[in-house]
């Protein structure tokens, strides 16, 4: 049987990621015939040619049931992403169409960017850098904050998170986390306790999120919880946008509630993604906010990652025998 693979909108690997896909031994020995898509995929963006049984697809798409609909002849998607919100998964299933994930590529990339967005906040990072460039040599006002001795509390002890955990201890901070599935082994080795969400809200100095996006996390902090947060905390969010209900936050940095929030995903991602900033506008003026634009798994190390894992899973998906199936 004949494959025929379509990347779309696969410009953040550029020119090299398309070498790279193009020369891959395992594509070729599968006998998959590759294609580029300057767009994403979604029900607006429908291919003419819709001859191909496999799509891979990142965060950008929308493979909804209509979207799905359209392509008679799919038979895997394959997304270039560890979460997989953006694929209608009930109804791929339905269709006997296999869904697979990237599940582990960068667990430090993004661990290690969660402590890029805090250091810049306790350090004031931004504000120095910006006052240099207006000439002034102000020393004496940027005073931070230590993370030695602080309480880490992070959500999600999956694989990014659990380096967030080492890095935490690293900087010699005190760690909790919650989790709906504890991970007791791995807690015994670093020294620390699960707690309830809202036990860690109150007594965290930083809280970093780094659990999936499920039914069960929508809105996880939301204005019904954030007020138990710990005065003067930091929340950092590089897991996914719609955990965080972003009106809670900004009321809750107004308040002074929080000291700072450093922010790489958002809820409004695809107006964002074309322009549209309103749902953002107030924290982007917040001079104790850094917002980043879902930038926290990209180094090339990831990103070259990402794709080995995905030809992989298109090559076993070809020999019968499907990978990092989603479920």
């Amino acid at each position: 049987m004949s494959h025929k693979a379509i990347f779309f909108n696969f410009a953040h690997w550029g020119e090299e990621g398309k070498r790279f896909v193009e020369e891959n031994d395992g594509l070729k020995t599968a006998g998959v015939e590759v294609a580029f898509v300057s767009a994403p995929l979604d029900a607006t963006h429908i291919p003419a040619d819709t001859n191909f049984n496999i799509a891979v697809v990142f965060i950008d798409s929308k493979v909804d049931g209509a979207t799905i609909a359209a392509l008679p002849n799919l038979k895997l998607i394959a997304t270039l992403s560890t979460g997989f919100d953006h694929i209608d998964l009930e109804t791929a299933v339905a269709k006997g169409i296999t869904v697979s994930s990237v599940p582990s590529y960068g667990e430090q990339t993004v661990a290690e960017f969660a402590f890029a967005l805090l250091l810049a906040l306790t350090r004031k990072v931004c504000e120095a850098r910006e006052s240099l460039r207006e000439g002034k040599f102000l020393m004496n006002d940027f005073e931070g904050t230590d993370l030695a001795g602080k309480t880490f509390g992070v959500v999600g002890t999956g694989r990014i998170g659990k380096h967030a955990v080492r890095m935490a201890k690293g900087f010699g901070m005190n760690v909790i986390a919650y989790d709906v599935y504890h991970d007791d082994a791995f807690a015994k080795e670093m020294g620390f306790p699960y707690v309830s969400l809202e036990e860690l809200l109150a007594q965290s100095d930083v809280v970093s999120l780094h659990c999936p996006y499920l039914p069960s996390t929508h809105h996880l902090i939301n204005a019904q919880n954030i007020g138990l947060i710990k005065k003067g905390a930091y929340l950092i969010n590089t897991a996914r946008g719609a955990v965080v209900e972003t009106q809670a936050v900004v009321e809750a940095l107004q308040r002074g509630l929080l000291s700072g929030a450093g922010l790489d995903v958002f809820e409004e991602e695809s107006a964002m993604a074309v322009g549209d900033m309103s749902a953002v506008r107030e924290l982007l003026t917040m001079p104790n906010v850094i917002l980043t634009p879902h930038t926290g798994f990209n180094t090339r190390e990831s990103s070259l990652r990402i794709l080995d894992t995905t030809f992989g899973n298109i090559a076993a998906f070809t020999a019968g025998a499907p990978t990092n199936v989603v479920k």
